[in-house]
């Protein structure tokens, strides 16, 4: 090699050492600059997932406990014990147990009790459990969300029709959804009870 290919050789190292000083020094001031900030984030990352883990710890701990309590509630359903366990573990599913032993039960003033339930579909069902008329079953099945609402138009249509109210079992009847699984029973009762 001659001398000059090697002068251009050092120089490239040089050269190649001092932009990888010079990065060094750019990442050394960068870290300096935000060093509370990089710090902050992984301590606030560490804390969120920590909270998580945690959460969902006791959100097991509280479904198991639920679990627990209704089958002992299956069991014997006057267990005290397992009945206020169950409503401080799981609310929503010590309103559905309520629900279901006040129909299984006939107990009206324990549904109207439970009408304003936070459980999924409790006060819906509640509703039309205590809908005993045609007007309050009309209320029902005018709710944009009801879930019998169909139901509840061919039940508030036998009642009128019960009632010699001919026409209005009629306009009861028509409303009833074309797709309803209950379509079949409101001809059979256009066409035999009305007509």
């Amino acid at each position: 090699m001659s001398l000059k290919d090697n002068i251009s050789m050092v120089k490239e190292e040089l050269n190649s050492e001092e932009k990888f000083f010079e990065k060094a020094v750019i990442t050394e001031k960068f870290v300096k600059k935000y060093k509370k900030a990089m710090i902050g984030s992984v301590v606030a990352i560490v804390l969120v997932v920590s909270a998580n883990i945690v959460y969902d710890a006791n959100e097991n701990s509280k479904i198991t406990a639920a679990n627990a309590a209704l089958t002992k509630l299956m069991k014997d359903s006057k267990d005290a014990h397992a009945l206020s366990e169950l409503k401080t573990s799981s609310s929503e599913l010590y309103d559905v147990w309520i629900f279901s032993q006040a129909v299984a039960n006939k107990d009206l003033d324990a549904i109207k009790n439970i009408k304003s339930s936070n459980a999924l579909i409790i006060d819906d069902l509640a509703k039309y459990e205590l809908a005993t008329n045609p007007n309050s079953l009309d209320d029902y099945a005018s709710a944009q969300d009801a879930i019998y609402r169909d139901l509840a138009l061919v039940q508030s249509a036998v009642m009128l029709l019960e009632a010699n109210k001919i026409d209005e079992a009629h306009n009861k009847l028509l409303k009833v959804s074309q797709d309803s699984s209950l379509n079949k029973l409101v001809k059979i009762l256009l066409h035999y009870g009305i007509k």
